[in-house]
């Protein structure tokens, strides 16, 4: 007998839905079982129809298992004690807020956690699909639980009493049974409810919004596809060699490599399903979102709409049928509910317009600026360029074209036109900048350097290669700082770490995120596997895998690096180090690097800028460590006041400071927000403050040594000081 069959067996109760007719009533009954209250007024014809394994999955599955054991960098065999872990990460794929199942399920279900290794080793899947199915099962089950509450009416809600409810129920016990459930749900509505009031809506819309959100997530539990289930059992199971490793069904390997092109009309975004939300991971440079500005990373989307029409609730959708309703022609606009990423609970929801388009190289492209800094009565005169992404028109370069794009052509052109225009040094901006072409990094490294290693690479079988910049030349000699931080990543942690292993400059911001790997994309006979095959590792011999690079001088982020970076990933492969290979070291930061920071932090403790930036850390800190929150619309409502007071009196203190007038309330301030936004002309404070900071570490250097980070030979560099 399935799994499912047994627990349903073990947990059905009389069925107290409305009888339609008998064999209606029988199979909502086995469905139903542990329901609490009537069902709710729903298509009582709509059955679940259990999904089941292919010959090309379990094919595909084989493939899987050998590729994982015999190719991947990490070295890790399908044992007893994987399969545990498997039968855990597939649950949290599935259950991840542990909502839907009970300790009574967890325990029937434990049965097979132990024999889930083993089959699949042999493309076994049935024990992977009788787990889906029953979370399925249950899903119905609680939507239905859901809908019929809201069927009889918020006013039967009570808001009146000393009710919480767990904000992350990812690490929270499992519910003991179908009652506790039932309470839960409750809770839960009562938060949707309370969420909505306090953004202004009414019962009835409220009402509508929340049928159709749970009708929507119904229609798609019915609708399940044994493609979804093969999927989220494949990517649990690879996903324990490392979060990079992952199964691409059919239909996503066509997405995936529509993405990998960036052919298609979109808004520019990477996104990835989490638990029941679509999350944002990362924002193309260049594209509609990033140009638009308001959307940012780990924001979670609730509801799209098109030009005209209404928003459609996305909870509980597929990814890849929220992209799709994403996509759609150039030049048309879709709207994005979302959730912003320093959120304490749902009642905190954005609205964005986007407006699609193709993602184009050349907004990709370096630009530079200078800034001017009066120090004690001098000026200096510093560079900044900033580079969004790693980029090379390829099929340009194919093509012969002498004057094709890439990162090193721009930025070359760049330092000379900064050099002709007399700049006392150079900041690269590398923030937010999340990798991209490899041989970019390496050649970019080579525009400061004479000549060296710039990366080594490892496989898993230990062979090493080495990049190499084998050109002596130096487009640019003099000082340099290299601005980082959380989402800085791949090939942007290559370059920051060889500028700071050759003593070629400093580096300043916030540790970067840590992806220190790569991957290949390999062809199944179903889909495709994209899995880990190699590390990077610094000329210095210490990966960048992890850790990333610590900066040399540190500048507080904003970024939730518990929630965003590769150490907050699930089983993210660790730091280590091999042999490190020769390489010069131009200049040693340790006889001025403690000034640096002292006159550093000398500055940030008198701005005003930095204040208020600890201050929003320190806010959004404590809304990230709220583990609860109230479900009393009294309690609730002076909570959400508070975090509204705070917000504008932040935003006004910035305005202060720049001698403009404040707002008078949030939505003034909300609409500033969306005009500023749609101004492509307009900049970031906070980006601003940051590069003026690197700008005066750039004038301190030069005033403690003159000499700082050249490449030149002390005799090279009097010559040279001698002829300016």
């Amino acid at each position: 007998m399935a799994i499912a069959e047994k627990l349903m067996q073990r947990n059905a109760k009389p069925s107290r839905a409305r009888r339609v007719g008998a064999c209606t009533a029988l199979t909502l009954s086995l469905l139903m079982s542990g329901m609490s209250v009537a069902q709710a007024k729903i298509d009582d014809t709509a059955v679940y129809q259990p999904v089941a394994p292919t010959i090309d999955q379990a094919r595909a599955n084989i493939l899987i298992a050998r590729q994982l054991q015999f190719t991947h960098f990490r070295n890790l065999g399908i044992s007893d004690e994987l399969s545990g872990d498997v039968f855990d990460a597939y649950l949290k794929y599935l259950d991840g807020q542990r909502i839907y199942l009970s300790q009574q399920d967890i325990d029937l279900l434990a049965k097979a956690k132990s024999r889930l290794g083993s089959a699949l080793k042999t493309g076994q899947l049935q024990p992977g699909f009788e787990i889906y199915n029953l979370v399925q099962q249950r899903i119905i089950e609680r939507l239905q639980f859901a809908l019929n509450i809201i069927d009889n009416g918020l006013d039967e809600l009570d808001f009146n009493t000393d009710e919480r409810i767990r904000v992350d129920r990812s690490k929270a016990d499992w519910e003991p049974d179908q009652d506790a459930l039932d309470a839960l749900w409750i809770k839960r509505i009562k938060n949707a409810v309370l969420a909505q009031r306090l953004n202004g809506a009414d019962d009835d819309t409220i009402k509508d919004n929340l049928r159709r959100r749970y009708e929507g997530q119904l229609k798609r539990a019915y609708q399940a596809r044994s493609e979804d289930a093969f999927q989220a059992y494949m990517n649990a199971f690879a996903g324990m060699w490392d979060p990079h490793t992952s199964y691409f069904s059919p239909r996503t390997s066509e997405n995936f490599n529509i993405n990998m092109s960036l052919s298609l009309e979109g808004i520019g975004a990477v996104l990835q399903s989490d638990n029941e939300y679509t999350k944002v991971v990362r924002l193309v440079p260049g594209g509609p979102a990033a140009k638009q500005g308001q959307l940012q990373t780990a924001d979670r989307i609730i509801s799209v709409a098109q030009e005209g029409e209404k928003p459609v609730n996305v909870i509980g959708w597929r990814l890849d049928e929220v992209v799709d309703l994403i996509r759609g022609p150039r030049d048309s606009t879709v709207t994005l509910e979302v959730i912003p990423a320093n959120a304490t609970d749902e009642s905190v929801t954005r609205t964005i317009a986007i407006s699609r388009d193709e993602v184009k190289l050349e907004e990709q492209s370096a630009s530079k600026d200078i800034i001017e800094l009066d120090r004690s009565g001098e000026t200096y005169r510093v560079g900044v360029i900033t580079i969004p992404t790693f980029y090379a028109d390829f099929q340009a370069m194919q093509a012969g074209d002498p004057n094709y794009k890439s990162t090193t052509r721009d930025v070359r052109r760049l330092l000379d036109e900064l050099k002709e225009q007399g700049v006392d040094g150079v900041v690269m901006d590398l923030r937010n900048n999340g990798g991209g072409a490899l041989h970019e990094a390496n050649d970019l490294v080579g525009l400061f350097i004479d000549k060296g290693p710039t990366v080594q690479i490892r496989n898993a079988n230990n062979d090493v290669q080495i990049l190499n910049d084998e050109d002596p030349s130096v487009t640019y000699d003099g000082p340099l700082v290299v601005l980082v931080n959380r989402m800085s990543a791949s090939a942007s942690e290559i370059f920051a770490g060889a500028i700071q292993d050759y003593g070629r400059g400093l580096v300043v911001g916030s540790q970067t995120f840590g992806k220190g790997t790569v991957q290949a994309v390999r062809p199944l006979n179903h889909g495709q596997l994209k899995i880990t095959q190699s590390k990077f590792y610094r000329v210095s011999g210490g990966s960048t895998q992890h850790k990333g690079v610590i900066p040399d001088i540190e500048i507080p982020s904003r970024v939730d690096t518990s929630r965003i970076g590769e150490d907050a990933l699930d089983h993210a492969l660790p730091w280590d180090q091999i042999e490190a290979v020769p390489h010069t070291r131009y200049f040693d930061f340790t006889g001025v690097i403690d000034e640096l920071r002292k006159r550093h932090e000398g500055r940030f403790s008198a701005s005003p800028e930095f204040s208020l930036l600890e201050e929003e850390i320190e806010f959004l800190t404590k809304q990230r460590e709220m583990t609860y929150v109230s479900l009393n619309m009294d309690e609730r409502k002076a909570h959400h006041e508070q975090i509204e007071r705070t917000r504008l009196t932040i935003a006004n203190a910035r305005r202060e400071l720049r001698g403009e007038k404040p707002f008078k309330n949030l939505d003034e301030l909300e609409q500033w927000q969306d005009e500023q936004a749609a101004d492509l002309d307009t900049t970031d404070e906070e980006l601003d403050f940051v590069i003026r900071e690197g700008g005066h570490i750039m004038a301190d250097l030069l005033e403690l040594d003159q000499r700082t980070a050249s490449i030149l030979s002390p005799a090279q560099f009097a010559a040279k000081a001698a002829a300016r």
